[in-house]
């Protein structure tokens, strides 16, 4: 039975909030070699000597202690007609894959939500976001709709994305989705923010570039270089009032926490020892849940197939937006149909990747108070 899931502490909400911030890799000083465990964590990042282990026989050991600390959500894709759905996405260098791209439906939920049972109350998701994991292995791509993102949900009409999460969950999310970007989605996930945030401290902390000074509690964040403990993060990524891009700055801060967080997992230089790792390896799959099709075994070998990935083949986006607006009492956020038809057909061919440049000069309008 599935756990129930570690939503404490703030809400969403609360825990994700930006300015036009940019997270820098974390540096940290180069660790002279020592024991033979130190010197095989500098040859290895977090994800490589975990795959290396499972490769040298702990497979079914790495298997239950890890992928088995995740937890599972039921029913994601039931009822929704296969043969309406879009096709699966198709590598851009069939050549260069090693395996089929495999995209996934990140959320995280506004209300403190709890995964009981393996399931996830109705509640409007705070973070939506599309993950592809390319073809060769090589490369993902994480594409941010914003909450406020004004679309049609089969059987409900028009109105925001994140009520199709509270209409109907993630089967009707996915729906929604699907119909709006043409992309298959082929696995859906729930993550705690909490629990990633708290993971901070046992990562050392992390950096994050800030544009502009700010104070949001019992912090100022200076323009500048700031290295965040996990209150700090809590704090900083928790801003939601007086940031200049309202609710896209959100977006763009869950984005540079991530990018940074995920930094620190793959630098070598970040862990001192096999106990370290794990803790923090227990810490990340404590905070995820993903649809029950997905085995843990599924899950080792999707960990196995990307062991050589880096976090210089991520790539993060948001989709296009028109601008903002009103419709009824509600803000809403109008998005870029003709722009986000391209971005959505390279990922549909697996090669938004090779196409960033597009996307990347794109400015992100104000939210409406």
């Amino acid at each position: 039975m599935a756990r129930s899931g570690r939503h404490d502490g703030l809400d969403a909400d609360e825990l994700f909030g930006d300015e036009d911030d940019v997270a820098a890799p974390a540096r940290r000083p180069r660790r002279r070699s020592g024991s033979p465990v130190r010197q095989l964590l500098v040859g290895f990042g977090v994800l490589t000597l975990v795959l290396a282990l499972a490769v040298a026989g702990g497979a079914w050991f790495l298997t239950n202690r890890y992928a088995g600390n995740v937890d599972r959500v039921a029913n994601v894709f039931e009822g929704l007609d296969d043969g309406e759905r879009p096709a699966p996405a198709t590598p851009a260098e069939p050549a260069a894959a090693v395996a089929d791209p495999v995209t996934f439906l990140l959320v995280g939920s506004d209300t403190r939500a709890e995964i009981v049972d393996g399931e996830i109350p109705d509640a409007r998701s705070d973070a939506i976001m599309i993950a592809r994991l390319s073809g060769d292995r090589q490369h993902v791509q994480v594409i941010s709709i914003p909450r406020d993102s004004w679309v049609d949900i089969p059987g409900y009409g028009k109105n925001k994305i994140n009520a199709a999460y509270a209409y109907g969950g993630p089967a009707l999310l996915i729906q929604t989705v699907e119909n709006l970007t043409g992309v298959r989605i082929d696995h859906f996930a729930a993550i705690s923010f909490n629990g990633l945030i708290s993971m901070t401290d046992q990562l050392g902390g992390v950096d994050v570039q800030v544009a502009e000074t700010t104070t949001n509690g019992p912090y100022t964040f200076t323009a500048g270089l700031n290295h965040l403990d996990g209150d700090m993060a809590r704090w900083y990524v928790g801003q939601r009032y007086d940031l200049p891009g309202g609710d896209f700055d959100r977006v763009k801060r869950q984005q540079n926490y991530l990018r940074s967080m995920f930094g620190k997992l793959f630098d070598a230089g970040t862990f001192s020892s096999v106990d370290q790792i794990d803790s923090v390896l227990r810490a990340v799959t404590s905070s995820i849940a993903v649809d029950d099709s997905l085995s843990n075994a599924g899950l080792l070998e999707l960990a196995l197939s990307a062991r050589s990935l880096t976090p210089g083949g991520m790539d993060f986006f948001t989709a296009p937006v028109l601008g903002t607006g009103t419709e009824g009492a509600a803000s809403v956020v109008y998005l870029d149909q003709t722009t986000g038809d391209r971005m959505w057909g390279y990922l549909q061919s697996d090669s938004l990747g090779q196409n960033a440049a597009e996307f990347s000069d794109e400015a992100l309008p104000s939210t409406p108070r």
